[in-house]
């Protein structure tokens, strides 16, 4: 008898451990069958839905095609991938993540940061930017006496906050150790709209990443850092519950895109201008695109279509170099719009330098004729202007020797982020003593360059 329940216990216990086993094992199947089929099911349809915010720092229309800096990193994923990408553009924070919470799409990507609050609600992917949450505020406060330098400063300022992002909650931890504190939440205005709102004195201040007001500070010169908000925080993009899969083959392209130096070079064409912000210089070019722009912008727009460039960087450069003003004139003897040398203005028909028509068609003529020349190598139509505004600058043949030491130095003579890191170096007998053309001030192209993208991506958002 004793054996017999010994017998029984034995079994019933070998069952149970196999009923979880089993249980376990079919449970995890499942949901590995289920992630996987999440990634499968964006192959098989060819397509990943993404919610994107519609800001400057995520996703909107630009020069007659759609640009972002978050906008670009899912279109160059879904290509690593073999698919479409499909955007659903929403325009705050609140309706991206609503989104997220009834499954639309497959990835969110909306400037979303990465919170202890939000992990507790939402499933992040990988984390590709570093911002911290900033006070921004009207310069005009400044005269008033009024400009904030904490929170204490914030009393009897309208501050406008929007509803579900970061700064929300920041606020409200805020409130709970000081009740003097005040501040409207709104789930009507984006960020980007919000910083719009205090350059026009319609709110004192709001809060904003890092990011997001380094790229609207371009467009409103007006606002100003107060104080910050927070420590640094990553962005990431919001994925669906069964994600495991998409998640993790997210994080493989990303690591491979960082270490290929993709990340860096995107980084630089949404932010490398960013330092060379100069409030008084932008205040004037804002005014200047209003007073002097509109008499030109034709012929600057018809020259692009004909030599087939962009009427964007065609303006830009025009206004670096003349300020817009058709009778400038240089020390050099340069002269006009696109302030052409005599030689040049001839062999590119030029008969006026100070014609404004001619002048504008004679340097797209000529800025296409140096595109032409820009190594095959290199690649994108944004690269390869950039090369060709450096050769307008300095000359091809400094360029081609900048190519020639960024590959000595193992960096890439196709990027325009590697060979502007090495031109300053051409001013340094140690590296221009063995190239072909020599000496030169390699400060100045990368300057150049640097100021003709930055007055084209605030034109071409004052533009829209």
């Amino acid at each position: 008898m004793n054996n017999l329940i010994k017998y029984i216990v034995i079994a019933t216990f070998f069952f149970f451990i196999g009923y979880i086993s089993k249980n376990f094992i079919n449970s995890t199947l499942e949901n590995e069958i289920s992630s996987y089929s999440k990634l499968q099911k964006v192959k098989d349809k060819k397509l990943l839905n993404a919610v994107v915010l519609n800001s400057p720092t995520v996703y909107y229309y630009g020069n007659d095609e759609d640009t972002g800096f978050e906008y670009e990193l899912l279109k160059m994923y879904t290509e690593d991938i073999g698919v479409k990408l499909n955007i659903i553009v929403v325009d705050t924070v609140s309706e991206a993540l609503r989104l997220s919470r009834e499954g639309v799409g497959d990835i969110t990507s909306a400037a979303i940061t990465k919170t202890e609050d939000r992990l507790k609600t939402y499933t992040f992917g990988p984390s590709y930017y570093q911002v911290q949450q900033q006070m921004i505020c009207n310069r005009n406060l400044q005269k008033k006496g009024k400009f904030p330098k904490s929170l204490d400063d914030l009393n009897g300022l309208k501050v406008v906050i929007g509803k579900d992002t970061s700064y929300e909650k920041s606020m409200s931890e805020a409130k709970k150790n000081d009740e003097n504190i005040t501040y409207e939440v709104s789930d009507e205005y984006s960020t980007a709209q919000l910083l719009e709102m205090v350059a026009n004195k319609k709110i004192d201040c709001t809060a904003a990443d890092s990011n997001i007001y380094s790229i609207n500070q371009r467009y409103y010169p007006s606002i100003s850092f107060a104080f910050t908000l927070s420590e640094r925080e990553s962005l990431a993009w919001v994925m669906r519950d069964d994600s495991n899969t998409l998640k993790n083959d997210m994080y493989r392209w990303l690591n491979r895109f960082i270490q290929s130096g993709g990340m860096a070079k995107l980084k630089d064409k949404y932010y490398g201008h960013i330092n060379i912000f100069n409030y008084y210089n932008t205040i004037i070019f804002h005014k200047r695109i209003k007073s002097r722009f509109p008499k030109y912008r034709k012929y600057f727009i018809d020259a692009a279509n004909k030599y087939k460039i962009s009427w964007i960087y065609l303006s830009a450069q025009s206004y670096q170099e003349s300020h817009w003003n058709p009778r400038a004139k240089s020390n050099t003897g340069v002269r006009g719009m696109m302030m052409l040398t005599l030689p040049t203005a001839k062999s590119m028909g030029v008969k006026s330098r100070i014609n404004a028509k001619q002048s504008i068609y004679g340097g797209a003529k000529y800025i296409a004729k140096m595109i032409n020349r820009v190594p095959e190598g290199v690649k994108g139509l944004d690269e390869r202007m950039k090369f060709a505004l450096a050769a307008y600058n300095i000359g091809m043949g400094h360029i081609q020797d900048a190519q020639v030491l960024a590959k000595r130095e193992f960096k890439d003579p196709n990027s325009w982020l590697d060979v502007r890191s090495v031109l300053p170096l051409l001013t340094q007998k140690k590296y221009y003593k063995t190239l072909k053309y020599g000496y030169a001030r390699g400060i100045e192209p990368v300057r150049y360059v640097d100021a003709i993208s930055e007055y084209a991506q605030i034109l071409e958002q004052v533009m829209k």
